[in-house]
C-alpha cells in the first residue's frame, strides 16, 4: 500500500465513522457551501460542477446549497431545471455562533458534513470557519486555489483542520505545503466546473441560427481585460485601487488582444471557419467590441460575429459543444469545454491566479499561453491553426486530458464515497 492509498483509506475510515455516527439509518446529508458571484459564468459553474460530482458519485447523499447572498433568482432556476429536488439557503454565521436565519440554521443543524466548493480561494473562510466552531462537525474542500488571496493563519488553521483539501493547480498544492498547512489529504483535484453539464440547447441552437453560424462550423473566443472591472458591472464609486487597475487595463488592452486578432484573421484567411466573440463575464461583451470586432480588416470582420448580450452556463456550454474550439484569455470556459470534449486553449497573463496552471496538470501545457512572454505569444496563433486543422489529433489531445480530470474525480469524491 503506497501513501497516497493509506491516507485515502484513513480519511474514508474516518469519514465513515464522522457520518454513520451521525447518520445511522438514513442517508448522509451534506451542505454545500458554494456560489460565489453571478456575474460570471464560470463562478456559476463552480456549483452545478460539484452537485453533479456528488449526484454521480455519492447518489444516496442528500444536499444542500448554503449560497452566497447574491445568487440570482435566474441563476437558482436554472440550478433547479438540473437539479429538481435541490434546497438552497443563505446567510451566515455569527461570532456568537447562531445562523442569521431559521433556514440557514435548519440547515447547518441538519448537516452531517460541509463541503467547501471550488473558487478562486477558500472563498467562505468564515463560514467554514463558524461551522466548525459552533458544530464541531467535520468539513472538507474541493477544488481550490492557494495563495493569490491568501488571509494568513486563518486559512492556514482552516485548511490545515479540514478533513481534505483538493488544490485545482499544483502550485497551490506546493504553496500550501510551503505555508505550514498540514492537512491529512493535501491533493490535486480538479476544479468542479470541470463536470458542469448544464444545457439550454433550444436558445443555443436559436442564437447560431440567427447569427448565421453551423454546428462545428466556428470558433469560439473570449476577450479578457487584465482585472476585471468590477466597477463598471456594478455600478459604484472606484477606489484608488481600482483606479489603478482601470489603467493597468487600459495600458495592456492593446497588447493582449492583439494576438487574438492574429489568431482571429488566420482562422478566417486560411479556414472555411467563423469566429464567434462571446464573454465570461459581464464586462466581456463591451471589451471583445472594442478590442477585437472594431479593430479587425472589413473582410475579417463579415465571417465574425459578436455576442452583444450576456448569457448564463447553460447557453453558453451549449454554445460551446457545438463549436469546433475555443481560444481566449479566460479560464472556465476552456475547463467546460474539456469537460465536455472540446478543445480549448488558455492565454493568461500575472495578474491572474495560477488556476491557468492546471493546464499542464492536466497534460495540455502546449495549450496553455503566458502573455506576459513574447515567445509564447508568437506560438499562439499556429496552436490555434493546429487545433483547427488537426481537429482528430485535437480531440484525441482533449480525450486523454478529460480521461485523467474523471480519474482524478472518481479518486477525489470516493473520499466521501466510501462512507456507505
Amino acid at each position: 500500500m503506497n501513501r497516497r492509498q493509506f491516507l485515502h483509506r484513513m480519511l474514508a475510515s474516518a469519514l465513515v465513522t464522522c457520518l454513520r455516527a451521525a447518520a445511522p439509518g438514513r442517508p448522509p446529508r451534506i451542505l454545500l457551501r458554494s456560489s460565489w458571484q453571478v456575474v460570471n459564468i464560470g463562478d456559476i459553474a463552480h456549483t452545478p460542477g460539484v452537485l453533479a460530482l456528488i449526484e454521480e458519485y455519492l447518489p444516496e447523499a442528500e444536499t444542500v446549497l448554503w449560497a452566497s447572498e447574491n445568487l440570482s433568482p435566474e441563476v437558482a432556476a436554472m440550478e433547479h431545471r438540473r437539479f429538481p429536488k435541490l434546497r438552497i439557503v443563505k446567510g451566515n454565521i455569527g461570532a456568537d455562533g447562531k445562523a442569521s436565519n431559521p433556514e440557514l440554521a435548519e440547515a447547518v443543524a441538519w448537516a452531517d458534513f460541509l463541503l467547501h466548493g471550488s473558487g478562486a480561494s477558500l472563498v467562505a473562510a468564515g463560514d467554514v470557519a463558524g461551522f466548525a466552531k459552533h458544530t464541531g462537525k467535520p468539513y472538507g474542500v474541493y477544488g481550490i486555489t492557494h495563495g493569490s488571496f491568501f488571509t494568513g493563519s486563518r486559512d492556514k488553521d482552516i485548511l490545515s483542520q479540514a478533513k481534505f483539501v483538493f488544490f485545482r493547480d499544483s502550485v497551490s498544492l506546493a504553496k500550501a505545503k510551503a505555508d505550514g498547512v498540514t492537512c491529512p489529504v493535501m491533493e490535486f483535484g480538479p476544479d468542479g466546473a470541470f463536470a458542469c453539464d448544464l444545457r439550454d440547447d433550444a436558445k443555443a441552437a436559436a442564437f447560431l441560427e440567427a447569427n448565421g453560424l453551423e454546428a462545428g462550423k466556428f470558433l469560439c473566443c473570449i476577450p479578457r481585460l487584465r482585472y476585471t472591472p468590477y466597477w463598471e458591472i456594478r455600478g459604484t464609486a472606484m477606489s484608488d485601487e481600482q483606479r489603478r487597475r482601470a489603467a493597468r487595463n487600459e495600458a495592456m488592452a492593446e497588447h493582449d488582444h492583439t494576438p487574438l486578432r492574429a489568431a482571429i484573421e488566420a482562422v478566417v484567411r486560411e479556414t472555411p471557419l467563423k469566429v464567434l466573440i462571446c464573454p465570461e463575464d459581464q464586462s466581456q461583451m463591451a471589451v471583445g467590441k472594442r478590442w477585437i470586432v472594431d479593430q479587425l480588416p472589413d473582410d475579417i470582420r463579415s465571417r465574425v460575429v459578436w455576442r452583444e448580450h450576456f448569457w448564463l452556463t447553460d447557453e453558453a456550454l451549449s454554445t460551446y459543444v457545438r463549436s469546433a474550439g475555443l481560444f481566449g484569455l479566460e479560464m472556465h470556459s476552456p475547463i467546460m469545454c474539456i469537460g465536455r470534449g472540446v478543445p480549448a486553449i488558455v492565454c493568461r497573463f500575472a495578474e491572474q491566479t495560477s488556476k491557468g496552471i492546471m493546464w499542464r496538470d492536466i497534460g495540455l501545457g502546449d495549450w496553455l499561453f503566458d502573455f506576459d512572454v513574447e515567445d509564447e505569444i508568437q506560438r499562439l496563433v499556429p496552436a490555434v491553426l493546429a487545433m483547427v486543422n488537426g481537429s482528430a489529433a485535437a480531440k484525441a489531445r482533449v480525450a486523454k486530458a478529460r480521461a485523467f480530470v474523471e480519474q482524478r474525480q472518481r479518486e477525489t469524491m470516493a473520499l466521501v464515497r466510501k462512507q456507505f
